[in-house]
């Protein structure tokens, strides 16, 4: 087949939606051929109708190119002035929307798009916002201070994109109420979010026409059919250990460990990093760099465990994050759908673990006639198997532990004197046992039985 005549197969699908030419060529050359679900069902009316819109899709449906395609096609880039202004709930979200944008726009040399989002100097946005800006990507706090300083104007937008609607929503209302007052009432509102809770709905009737479209697509599209939903009870006292134990055997994978609290995000990492687990925190009390810093060790493999807020983890896009694992359960069900659709990308198997109290396990039921899936349970290690996985973590951590060049060589030399005619079998059983005996005290009831049965074994 030509080269010329290929080009205009693998474009076809999206040309049928009234997809322009400049546009399919960028589709082209991103190697993108079938529209998703989301897709068929948003690109045409965004086109064709003056009407407000609503699209409920799920994380990983390809939502981006589904408001960003007939963004950029009606956009008059003849007119040297901010129309569209596309709003979102983290800077990793913003950023991650701009790049994308911006690679669509690759044959529309003269659309100027922008991010303004913050943790980062507010300066250079005010001076690239002097220049003509056509798309605004933002979150609504850096974006309130920009129009707090008159650096923005936005009396002539004509399209506002919600994007994470149901996430704003939750967290940022003040935020958001504030900007819709404030942009002009004749323009065309598309709001995209995981399911149209009440807030949602509260929301659409607020700040929409009344001749919305709504448009929904399957919820197991893309980034949701492969992904294995499991949960395991355990008591307090057991939860990270029951934790590490699966972190263990999952060892060299990457994925992402959600919390409900900056706080418990930050206590999380740091028993993770004393056991010697390649992982990093990331919240939104972070700075940018650090943010930064740690998602490019993530995406560049040189950590495998992200430990994350809700919204700290929107915006991440690495298709190799084969689990998830809910350390909190949420207190939203689009919360949970937002969480595993981090796994199963690009048509790869994911896992999700959901960490329970006996309590909450009552709750499965809801999460499952919710969102249409299906959870089973999790095997949970036995005592035996815990107090196994804590000494291998105990002797990678004395494994990767560095010598104290301060230590007295007279010391040294002595404490070598005292080990010197032991073997290294002997050196080891040694320190396991004196290991074994200061973890007892903290050993529990059920593992009585096992210490019992090893004394009568040696």
């Amino acid at each position: 087949m030509p080269t010329f005549a290929k080009i205009k197969f693998m474009s076809k699908a999206f040309a049928d939606l009234g997809v322009s030419a400049p546009l399919l060529r960028g589709l082209v050359d991103l190697e993108i051929t079938t529209p998703t679900e989301i897709q068929e069902k948003t690109i045409p009316p965004l086109l064709e109708n003056k009407d407000d819109f609503v699209g409920l899709a799920k994380t990983g449906t390809g939502k981006t190119l589904a408001f960003g395609l007939p963004l950029l096609q009606l956009v008059d880039t003849a007119k040297p002035a901010v129309q569209a202004v596309i709003l979102v709930p983290t800077r990793e979200l913003g950023h991650q929307i701009y790049s994308h944008i911006e690679s669509f726009a690759t044959h529309l040399p003269e659309m100027s798009i922008t991010a303004t989002c913050g943790g980062i100097p507010i300066k250079p946005q005010i001076e690239r916002l002097a220049q003509t800006t056509h798309i605004v990507i933002a979150t609504p706090g850096r974006l309130l201070d920009l129009m707090g300083r008159n650096a923005i104007d936005l009396s002539q937008v004509s399209y506002l994109v919600l994007d994470e609607a149901d996430e704003m929503i939750t967290s940022l209302k003040k935020d958001l109420d504030n900007i819709l007052t404030e942009l002009p009432k004749k323009k065309r509102t598309f709001l995209f979010s995981a399911t149209l809770s009440g807030k949602i709905k509260q929301l659409v009737q607020n700040y929409l026409s009344k001749q919305v479209k709504q448009v929904s697509a399957d919820m197991k599209i893309v980034g949701n059919e492969a992904i294995e939903h499991e949960y395991v009870v355990v008591k307090p006292i057991e939860k990270l250990n029951v934790l590490m134990h699966f972190l263990s055997a999952r060892e060299g994978e990457r994925g992402i460990i959600f919390c409900k609290t900056k706080a418990a995000v930050n206590k999380l990492a740091k028993n993770l990093a004393i056991n010697r687990f390649s992982s990093g925190a990331l919240h939104g009390s972070l700075s940018q760099p650090i943010r930064d810093r740690i998602m490019g060790q993530f995406r560049e493999g040189h950590i495998n465990i992200l430990v994350a807020t809700d919204l700290a983890a929107r915006g991440i896009d690495v298709k190799e994050i084969s689990y998830v694992v809910n350390y909190h359960l949420p207190d939203v069900y689009e919360t949970y759908v937002h969480r595993s659709g981090r796994t199963a990308r690009a048509g790869a198997a994911g896992f999700s673990l959901t960490v329970l109290q006996q309590e909450e396990v009552q709750d499965i039921a809801d999460f499952e006639q919710e969102l249409g899936i299906h959870f089973n349970i999790y095997k949970k290690p036995n005592a035996r198997n815990i107090e196994d996985n804590n000494t291998f973590l105990w002797a990678k951590q004395l494994f990767k532990t560095k010598p104290n060049h301060e230590v007295d060589q007279h010391v040294k030399d002595t404490v070598k004197t005292i080990f010197h005619h032991l073997t290294k079998d002997e050196l080891i059983e040694k320190m396991l046992a004196s290991y074994l005996k200061q973890q007892k005290p903290a050993i529990t009831t059920s593992q009585e039985p096992i210490l019992k049965r090893r004394k009568k074994m040696n």
